[in-house]
C-alpha cells in the first residue's frame, strides 16, 4: 500500500531555478501544482499512488478505553507482534513521549506472553478511533509483496519495463513555510520558467520519455501494474538465478484512481467482484482494452533496486524499517501516529471469522485515507496474494499510546 507503503525523498536538483523565480511566479507554480499534481504524503510499499485530497483535517476523534474493552486482546499471541514493535521503537525512542515505553521494551522477556501483556497494559493506554460521523468501524483492505519474473535485457517475453525515478521529477516540500501542509508534497517538473504537472501514465507511455531509466523488464504488464499498486515487490531473474527487490522510490504526483472502480462504472463487473483476481481475468478476456484500463489510473510509480539479503523480511515501510507479515499495517498518518501499536478487530477475507490482533502502524499508502482505515500487510507468496486480493472487510481500531501522551487532535 507501497504501495509503499514505502519514505519519499525530496528531489531538489532543480531547486536553484525555483529560488530564482519571482514571488508571483512561485505562487503561480504552486497553484498549478496544487491544482494538477496533487499533494501527497510519504508513500509506502503498499500502497503508493496518492489521490487528490483536501486541506489537512483536524485530528481523529479518539476516546480512551481499557484493555478489557479490546475484543480478543487476551487471546492474541503478542510474541508475534513483538518484533514489529521493537522495530518501530528503534525510531520512536528518540522522541521524549515514547522514550519510557520503548526503553522498557528492551528489558522485557519477549518469550513470556504474560510479561508482554503486562508490559502493554503498564505503559500504554488504548484509544478507540471514531470517524467524523461518529461511527467506529471502517474499511480494512490487504496488501502483499508480489513476485514477478524479469530480465536485465528487453528480450523475449520481457517487454514491460520497471523504471527508476526520472531526473526531471521535482518534489517540493512546503511544510517549512506552511506547517499545516506537513506530510504533503507537490510534484512536477520545470519547463522554461514554470513548474508544470508531471505527465500522466498514458502520457509517459506514449512519449517513451523514460527510456534509459529501466531497472528490469518483466513479462506481464498487468502484474507490473499491480506491483505499482502494492508499492514494492520482488523480481526473479532466470538468466542469473537472482531475486532482487524493487522498492518504492517516487511517484508522478497524479491521483491514484482504481481500475476496479473504472470497470464497475463501465458496467463490466459488480462492485463485489472488483478483486485483483477478477481484474486480471477481465484483462485476459479483453486484451485489446488492456491499455485503456491501465491508463484509467493516471498515477505512475518509480522504483529503486535493492538487494535481498534476507528473504524472510518484508519490504521497508514508511518508517524506513522492514514490515512484519500479518503484524504491520498501513494507515493515514493524518489520523494515526506512524509507528504506534494498533489493536485491530476485523474478519478474515470473505469470512465472518474474527481477525483480532495487535499490529503496528508502519506504513502509509495513497489509497489509505480516513480515520478508521487500515491496509493489512499479508506478506510474500501466493497465499498472501490471494488473501490480500480478496480482503475488503469492516473493522474497528484502537491506537495504543504511551500513558500521558496526548492523542492527535487533543481529544
Amino acid at each position: 500500500m507501497n504501495s509503499s507503503p514505502m519514505l519519499l525523498k525530496n528531489r531538489f536538483a532543480s531547486l536553484p531555478l525555483l529560488k530564482r523565480l519571482s514571488v508571483p511566479a512561485m505562487a503561480t507554480a504552486v497553484a498549478v501544482l496544487l491544482a494538477a499534481c496533487q499533494t501527497t504524503p510519504p508513500a509506502p510499499t503498499a500502497t503508493t499512488q496518492p489521490p487528490a485530497r483536501p486541506a489537512a483535517q483536524p485530528g481523529p476523534a479518539m476516546r480512551a478505553a481499557s484493555f478489557a474493552q479490546l475484543p480478543g486482546w487476551n487471546g492474541d499471541d503478542l510474541r508475534e507482534a513483538w518484533p514489529a514493535l521493537q522495530s518501530s521503537c528503534s525510531v520512536l525512542i528518540r522522541r521524549s513521549e515514547w522514550r519510557a515505553a520503548c526503553g522498557a521494551a528492551q528489558q522485557v522477556n519477549a518469550a513470556d506472553p504474560g510479561l508482554l501483556r503486562s508490559y502493554f497494559e503498564t505503559y500504554f493506554t488504548p484509544w478507540q478511533l471514531f470517524n467524523p460521523d461518529g461511527t467506529d468501524t471502517g474499511l480494512v483492505t490487504g496488501y502483499y509483496e508480489p513476485l514477478l519474473k524479469g530480465s536485465r535485457r528487453r528480450v523475449g517475453p520481457y517487454q514491460t519495463p520497471l523504471y527508476q525515478a526520472p531526473d526531471d521529477l521535482l518534489t517540493i516540500d512546503l511544510a517549512g513555510v506552511y506547517p499545516e501542509l506537513k506530510n504533503l508534497r507537490l510534484r512536477g517538473k520545470v519547463v522554461g520558467r514554470k513548474v508544470v504537472p508531471y505527465p500522466t501514465r498514458a502520457e509517459l507511455m506514449q512519449a517513451n520519455s523514460l527510456a534509459g531509466k529501466e531497472i528490469v523488464w518483466v513479462d506481464d504488464p498487468v502484474e507490473a501494474f499491480f506491483l505499482q499498486v502494492q508499492g514494492s515487490g520482488r523480481v526473479y531473474l532466470p538468466e542469473s538465478k537472482e531475486t532482487i527487490r524493487v522498492a518504492y522510490a517516487d511517484q508522478n504526483g497524479r491521483p491514484y484512481k482504481s481500475i476496479g472502480r473504472y470497470l464497475v462504472d463501465k458496467g463490466e463487473m459488480e462492485l463485489s467482484q472488483a478483486s485483483a483476481q477478477n481484474i486480471k481475468a477481465w484483462v485476459q478476456a479483453n486484451p485489446a482494452r488492456k491499455e485503456e484500463l491501465l491508463n484509467a489510473n493516471p498515477s505512475y510509480v518509480f522504483f529503486r533496486e535493492e538487494k535481498l539479503p534476507d528473504p524472510s523480511k518484508g519490504p521497508k515501510g514508511a518508517q524506513g524499517i522492514p514490515l512484519t507479515p500479518q503484524r504491520s499495517i498501513a494507515i493515514d498518518p493524518q489520523h494515526v501516529p506512524l509507528g504506534a501499536p494498533v489493536f485491530l478487530s476485523t474478519t478474515l477475507p470473505n469470512s465472518d471469522r474474527p481477525l483480532q490482533r495487535l499490529v503496528v502502524a508502519q506504513d502509509t499508502g495513497g489509497a489509505i485515507r480516513g480515520v478508521v482505515r487500515a491496509d493489512y500487510f499479508w506478506g510474500f507468496g501466493d497465499e498472501a496474494e490471494d488473501k490480500a486480493g480478496s480482503m475488503k472487510q469492516r473493522g474497528a481500531m484502537w491506537v495504543l499510546l504511551p500513558k500521558g501522551m496526548n492523542p492527535p487532535g487533543g481529544n
